[in-house]
């Protein structure tokens, strides 16, 4: 079975979002250019530990090959549009993989398809920081038929992924002072008040 590589090398844009109330969000990742618009969905646990590793990837190029870290976004120049409408999901995210290209000081991200057998969250990449790309063409991997979404982004773009990543996953529901799981508007049955409601 062959698979579908969407490749935005570079994207006009590339964000996380979500669809739904605080509670009910599906989370996806969005990538817009040269008139396409693909939407893949993962967990909002990959969208947090998506925005970490970026941040560790972008320090460790910039301590091994001299790469010129931009500095935050300004308040003005964040991204706060809604995703692009209609939200088709394309695939569920089993696996991200990402990678430094030191050619073209880029970053290269790729999310590949959840495979039949993928019960857990996993932050593949083996090529983090060496300058290499995620490798499909290895008849080894299990994940040769899976789609696959590629994006190719500048340090800056990275840096303004980053930053919206962690306000999409910082806007839901507050965690409880106590325990940390999320409130619901009507409170909780929190472990550490015995079962009894806040």
């Amino acid at each position: 079975m062959t698979h579908q590589v969407h490749a935005f090398e570079p994207p006009e844009r590339f964000v996380a979002g979500t669809v739904g109330e605080p509670g009910d969000r599906t989370f996806f990742l969005q990538a817009r250019g040269g008139g396409r618009v693909v939407s893949v969905a993962l967990e909002k646990v990959q969208v947090s530990l998506l925005a970490e590793k970026l941040e560790e990837l972008l320090t460790e190029a910039s301590r091994r090959f001299g790469v010129e870290l931009p500095d935050p976004p300004a308040v003005a120049a964040h991204d706060n549009e809604p995703l692009d409408t209609p939200v088709d999901e394309e695939f569920r995210v089993g696996t991200l993989g990402l990678a430094f290209d030191v050619d073209t000081s880029t970053v290269v991200i790729e999310a590949i398809e959840a495979g039949e057998g993928d019960a857990e969250v996993d932050l593949g990449g083996d090529d983090d920081e060496t300058g290499d790309e995620p490798d499909d063409d290895d008849d080894d991997e299990p994940d040769d038929d899976l789609d696959r979404l590629r994006v190719r982004l500048t340090p800056d773009a990275t840096r303004a992924f980053i930053d919206r990543a962690r306000r999409v996953v910082a806007a839901g529901r507050p965690p409880c002072p106590l325990c940390g799981q999320p409130l619901d508007p009507a409170g909780h049955l929190c472990p550490r008040h015995n079962g009894y409601h806040r």
